[in-house]
């Protein structure tokens, strides 16, 4: 069976294609898929080489597919690296989009700037698969030969069997507040009474399950005390009310962010304390953050 292209740029053809089926599979499921791993360790790079190197003399196909594992593992970082500037953020949908929309981009610029060139200058790659010779190998040659594609199926065997059964990491749920510019800053922690405090409430799932989720919101009254024990400012709780409770069931690697409104209408030093509960467990609290709040 002979393989061959120069004509027609039957490579960038795959890549796309390759990159479309994949990203779209990532993106309707929601999780990653071992099938995807040239996504990320090749397919960019090559792309990305393709367009910068269109000529068939410029790079040999051992440097063109070194430079394409090299340029993969530069490139898709970079884009993670921007995507965290961005209201987005390192999710990973948001991911592979871009990988997917950059592989695309790149792609069709790779297609234009070859098919500019001559025929005879395009790159081209030929391969002839036979067994007519396989009769001539010494018997030494068949085993060796044997044992290359051997090995190789049992490397690839494990690659994909250590992405498909994963060991399992840590699990653990993430619990924040931002600001009201979804920033960890500009919190509201001086106002007047009755004066409006916003942030931003997140819940993220990391733990391997679907979790309910409950959370409450107390105004607690406090005031600081000189502890003569340990020479030291403590608070020491005045009051307690129960502002608001959340309810939020949620799959691993979701997550769930609630834009939180309080007024408070008294005088003083209060902390408004969020509290995160787990499992429809109401007694013990499994994740507990506060914001100290002077009202004058």
């Amino acid at each position: 069976m002979r393989i061959h292209f120069q004509e027609r740029p039957w490579d960038l053809l795959v890549a796309i294609g390759y990159t479309l089926v994949m990203g779209s599979a990532l993106l309707l499921s929601d999780i990653g898929n071992v099938l995807a791993i040239l996504l990320v360790l090749f397919v960019p790079g090559y792309i990305l080489v393709a367009a910068l190197f269109p000529n068939n003399k410029e790079l040999d196909w051992i440097e063109r597919i070194a430079l394409s594992f090299g340029l993969s593992i530069a490139v898709v970082p970079l884009l993670g690296l921007l995507l965290n500037f961005t209201p987005w953020g390192i999710r990973f949908a948001p991911i592979v989009a871009t990988i997917a929309a950059f592989t695309i981009l790149v792609g069709l610029a790779a297609w234009w700037r070859r098919m500019r060139l001559p025929e005879s200058d395009r790159l081209a790659a030929t391969l002839v698969l036979s067994l007519a010779g396989w009769k001539d190998y010494s018997l030494l040659d068949k085993a060796l030969s044997i044992a290359l594609v051997l090995s190789v199926a049992i490397a690839a065997g494990t690659l994909t069997y250590v992405f498909l059964a994963p060991r399992p990491g840590e699990t653990f749920t993430e619990f924040y507040i931002l600001g009201p510019g979804g920033n960890a800053s500009g919190y509201p922690t001086n106002l007047s009474p009755s004066q409006p405090g916003t942030v931003i409430i997140g819940v993220i799932n990391h733990e391997a399950a679907t979790v309910a989720y409950t959370a409450r919101v107390d105004l607690v009254g406090v005031s600081i005390v000189f502890n003569v024990t340990c020479s030291c400012n403590q608070t020491q709780e005045l009051n307690r009310t129960a502002l608001n409770w959340f309810n939020q069931t949620m799959g691993d690697g979701q997550n769930w962010t609630h834009r939180y409104t309080f007024l408070i209408n008294t005088t003083g030093l209060w902390e408004v304390q969020f509290l995160l509960y787990r499992s429809n467990n109401l007694t013990n609290v499994y994740r507990e953050l506060h914001l100290f709040v002077r009202v004058s």
